[in-house]
């Protein structure tokens, strides 16, 4: 009998040392792997921050001893949510000054600001988040309120796009700004022959460099504020679409120390020190940032009719907004990107802002290509020109919530007609079978759920409208998903390491309520997440 208890101890510990060992198995869970099959599985191992397993729980359970043991008790569970299109910094820096989203007037404005002067008395004041097109007046304020309460500080108020500001006369002075002033790709306002105080494209840049810079303690605290609530709603990697080259060693620095945990695919911004520094240095690419690519501006926002139409806007005859440079600079940093290696991102709104740079593309690429140059919103693109995505393989960048928040008052600016091919998500993604969704926030709220929900509802979070806006154009659920995870990634060169949960892929996932594929339409925006894992590691729990 003591031997067959031997015999039996001796076996039991073969077959516990002949497992697999791993830091963490989660288990009794349901997993869209979101692989070229769009598969599910049960369980998963990781280790050493990678995916080593995964099928169903029996079986990994037999195969991996884990460190930590984690039972998801049936709830659902996805690759970590990617932003394909953010301002990761610019967000962390709004969250230290005046928060103008949801303002319903100028006077509300005005009120905010002064309860944040009264609580900083010192320096610049910065706010960000208005949007006329929410108040009752649409029209532009001028800025003589700001006038009289701050003679003596500087304020720069900028709209929800970022695309337009208004500064009061202390900030035009220090930026040297006259009336009657001109600039190419943006505006200075003036009403009998005074300023006015907004500023639109260019103009705000002229502003914008005189804030003084942000010390490295400052960067840190946003960049951590910022990191703080993406990862509360399932954010694992975001793009940061336009930085200068010095972020590079800030990011990377609060990285290296396993401060910022946070995953970021950094495009640098359309400035001659970016291109010298990249173009000398080569790509930068550690396993949390990748810097390999340029964000260029061809145009501005439709919402301060700054994007650049093919016909004159709707509700302004004779108007066509504008290009925010010349269209040679355009064809000069193209072809230098394209002969350096490296991907080109251009921000374009309008329709004749999309041709332009469309055209410009395939005059570099020479046809399909996998490049994998990308336009940033394709908001409104002329009929006849969705084909030319699919002939230079011009990837889509664009961000549903857009459409719910623009849908109000687009109608105004483009017409009935042109109103069909704008937020055409169905059109773009037919030309390569693919495309990339993001949020673009600031500009619009962090929530990849919301993004979720606008494109495959075309409602805001309102449940506006009824029946959806535009619907032809609304994404199924599987693509949504793909837009946010595998394409996102696949946008960043990345989807061999990460947007899909594969053995041999980071194990950057999340762990959600609720089954978003499965869900009734009214409860989706109802979904919290309850975890968020990075390398494995758990970064939130609710």
């Amino acid at each position: 009998m003591r031997k067959l208890l031997l015999l039996f101890a001796i076996s039991l510990l073969f077959a516990c040392s002949t497992k697999k060992q791993a830091d963490l198995l989660i288990f009794n869970a349901r997993i869209y792997t979101v692989d070229s099959s769009f598969t599910q599985a049960e369980a998963m191992a990781v280790k050493d921050g990678k995916i080593v397993g995964i099928g169903t729980t029996d079986a990994l359970q037999q195969e991996f001893e884990a460190k930590e043991k984690v039972d998801a008790e049936g709830k659902s569970i996805y690759p970590g949510f990617i932003d394909g299109h953010a301002h990761f910094l610019m967000y962390g820096q709004g969250l230290q000054t005046v928060d103008l989203v949801g303002t319903q007037s100028w006077a509300e404005i005005v009120e905010r600001v002064k309860n944040f002067a009264a609580q900083n008395p010192d320096g610049w004041i910065l706010g960000r988040g208005w949007d006329q097109n929410d108040w009752t007046d649409k029209q532009f304020p001028t800025n003589d309120e700001l006038n009289k309460l701050f003679p003596n500080r500087p304020v720069l108020l900028s709209r929800v796009d970022g695309h337009a500001a208004m500064a009061n006369q202390k900030a035009l002075d220090l930026a040297g700004i006259k009336p009657g002033q001109t600039l190419i790709g943006g505006e200075i306002g003036t009403k009998n022959g005074r300023l006015t105080g907004l500023l639109v494209d260019n103009g705000v840049d002229l502003v914008n460099s005189q804030i003084p810079k942000p010390d490295q303690k400052q960067l840190n605290k946003a960049l951590l504020a910022a990191q703080k609530n993406c990862f509360a709603v399932g954010l694992t990697t975001v793009v940061d679409c336009g930085l200068d080259y010095p972020m590079i060693k800030v990011i990377d620095a609060l990285q290296q120390k396993n401060e910022l945990k946070m995953r970021l695919f950094v495009m640098l911004s359309d400035a001659k020190p970016n291109y010298d520094y990249l173009f000398k240095n080569g790509a930068f690419k550690t396993e949390r940032l990748n810097v390999s690519s340029f964000k260029v501006y061809a145009d501005g926002a439709l919402g301060s009719r700054g994007a650049c139409l093919l016909k004159h806007y709707s509700d302004q005859p004779g108007y066509l907004g504008f290009l925010l440079n010349k269209k040679e600079h355009f064809e000069e940093v193209a072809q230098q990107i394209a002969d350096k290696g490296f991907q080109m991102c251009t921000h374009a709104i309008g329709d004749s802002a999309n041709r332009t740079m469309l055209n410009i593309y395939a005059k570099v690429l020479k046809g399909k290509n996998d490049r994998r140059w990308r336009i940033e919103h394709a908001q409104v693109v002329n009929p006849a020109d969705f084909k030319l995505f699919g002939e230079s393989s011009v990837v889509p960048s664009v961000q549903p919530t857009h459409a719910t928040s623009d849908m109000y008052w687009a109608g105004d600016r483009l017409g009935t007609e042109r109103l069909k091919g704008a937020y055409a998500y169905q059109d773009l993604l037919k030309q390569n079978g693919w495309l990339v969704l993001g949020t673009d926030f600031p500009v619009e709220n962090i929530d990849p759920m919301l993004t979720f929900y606008a494109a495959v509802e075309r409602r805001d979070s309102k449940g506006w409208p009824e029946n959806g806006f535009q619907t032809e154009n609304a994404l199924s659920r599987e693509q949504a998903l793909r837009g946010m995870t595998i394409w996102a990634a696949k946008g960043n060169f990345e989807e061999k390491e990460k947007g899909s949960l594969e053995i041999g892929k980071f194990a950057d996932f999340i762990l959600l309520d609720q089954d978003i594929i499965e869900v009734k339409s009214a409860d989706l925006l109802k979904t919290k997440v309850l975890a968020t894992y990075i390398n494995g590691e758990k970064v939130y729990q609710k």
